[in-house]
């Protein structure tokens, strides 16, 4: 690992855990569509954009709705669930890392899959503001991960040479992208990510304690 001068961090698994809240969203979803997704279907969705995850299914499922009217269903049964849900946290330690890489004067920067309105209603919750010099949405973008375009931009925001960056992910999706951009990737395996593999990372940790061995 080189020298590290900016941290890229993914949110839903890496900050904070929205992802149960997400389930139940898509789970509403389909329900409402009447739809039988597997197990093993939804959790190839981990780590795209929801616009991404529809358009996917849309063409699996071969409905008639639009990728776009399914992301506004979804959305409002997640909005309802984030106002509603007082279980909703920050992963251990997140906020602890967050502060250390901030006193050591790196920079960081937001590259997330979720939409803006969700990146910004996490960041208002937990007052994570302060510390980031940008979020970037994956909703934005053209690709969704495993493309690159995400990690590719937040280097650019970030002004530092993509050698001295590093990102952190708990998807497989996240861990190519990361990877597809030619960047030092940690796969952060948690709880919440057991259906994750993260063989790609550069290195796996189980804890956020165990990056202050090497930053």
């Amino acid at each position: 690992m080189n020298k590290i001068h900016c941290v890229i961090f993914d949110m839903d698994g890496v900050i904070v855990n929205t992802e149960p809240l997400h389930k139940t969203a898509y789970f509403k979803t389909f329900k409402s569509l009447n739809l039988v997704v597997s197990d093993k279907l939804y959790h190839s969705l981990t780590g795209v954009s929801t616009l991404n995850a529809f358009q996917k299914l849309v063409a699996h499922f071969n409905l008639t709705q639009k990728p776009e009217e399914l992301v506004l269903i979804k959305r409002a049964f997640f909005n309802d669930l984030f106002i509603n849900d007082e279980s909703l946290k920050l992963i251990e330690g997140a906020k602890e890392i967050i502060k250390y890489f901030y006193d050591k004067g790196i920079l960081l920067v937001l590259a997330s899959s979720a939409s803006h309105n969700t990146i910004n209603s996490v960041f208002s919750r937990f007052d994570l503001d302060t510390y980031f010099i940008g979020k970037l949405s994956g909703a934005d973008l053209k690709a969704s991960k495993p493309h690159p375009e995400i990690f590719e931009k937040a280097v650019k925001l970030s002004t530092i040479s993509k050698e001295n960056c590093i990102v952190i992910e708990d998807s497989d999706n996240g861990v190519l992208a990361a990877k597809n951009a030619g960047l030092y990737c940690v796969g952060y395996k948690s709880e919440h990510s057991k259906m994750q593999t993260l063989e790609n990372a550069d290195l796996i940790i189980n804890n956020f304690e165990e990056l202050k061995k090497y930053i």
